[in-house]
């Protein structure tokens, strides 16, 4: 595999292996290290823009709200042919089996329909929703701010994911506020103090509908709901506070962050 993530100015040798999230984290604290001895001109000349990432208008307020975690999600960004490009298995099948791997598991269309779930919905209009924060299979970790519009499309999704692996931040043009960016490890670090986090898993033993569920939490609590964005398997719950099945049956990313995003809605009345 081939080198999916740098840093402008940083001439490095190509490498067989994608980075890790602590060659991710090398690269952030080498960033930030390199923005603090910069001017104001110096800072504006390398951030980095990308045409057609519009802010929607967004609610805030001081209520209770929600936070999406959205782990173990397919992206690898490889050279194929000439170009960078971030691996799926509808367009990369062939180059995928000549490098033993399964064409299966790169399914990065998973992600942009949870993210557009989560996005779209009034829950976020509503100004309810925190943050959302993304995992890879490769543990690098990006956060997705609330008032970001994801593209309708795949194809523009897919740009705009091999940029951010590439440059580890995107902002709106016009703006300094980055709307994506790569961040370091844990996640538990951003979420807030007295938040709940429910993890989700088909063969949970425990049961329940998911209305029922945060039907019964307190109005005063956060939660944090962290759902997988793989094709297949499931998540770690290892800093879960609980871990729950909201169906009998197995639900796609997408599907689960409905049913979560609407039974937000009905307890926080909002239509």
């Amino acid at each position: 595999m081939v080198q999916p993530y740098a840093i402008k100015g940083h001439k490095r040798k190509r490498r067989e292996e994608n980075y890790d999230k602590e060659e991710v984290e090398q690269l952030l604290e080498e960033e930030t290290a390199a923005t603090a001895t910069q001017d104001e001109n110096k800072a504006e000349e390398i951030t980095h823009e990308l045409p057609g990432i519009p802010l929607v208008p967004f609610k805030s307020n001081n209520k209770t709200g929600v936070t999406f975690i959205l782990e173990r999600a397919c992206l690898e960004v490889a050279k194929v042919g000439k170009s960078y490009q971030l691996l799926s298995s509808e367009d990369h099948a062939n180059f995928l089996r000549k490098n033993n791997k399964n064409p299966a598991d790169y399914r990065p269309d998973i992600l942009h329909q949870a993210l557009l779930t989560i996005l779209d919905s009034p829950l976020n209009k509503a100004g309810r929703l925190r943050a959302v924060y993304v995992r890879t299979e490769k543990g690098v970790l990006f956060e997705v701010k609330p008032h970001v519009r994801i593209p309708r499309t795949y194809k523009r999704f897919s740009g705009i994911m091999l940029q951010l692996l590439q440059k580890l931040s995107i902002t709106a043009v016009g703006k300094r506020e980055k709307l994506l960016r790569v961040i370091k490890n844990p996640v538990t670090q951003y979420l807030p103090v007295n938040s709940r986090k429910i993890g989700f898993s088909y063969s949970s033993e425990k049961s329940t509908p998911i209305w029922d569920y945060v039907a019964a939490v307190s109005d005063d609590v956060d939660l944090v709901f962290v759902v997988g964005a793989m094709a297949h398997g499931k998540i770690s719950n290892d800093y879960t506070d609980d871990f729950i099945a909201i169906s009998g049956y197995p639900l796609s990313a997408a599907w689960c962050t409905y049913l979560i995003c609407g039974a937000l809605m009905q307890k926080w009345n909002i239509f």
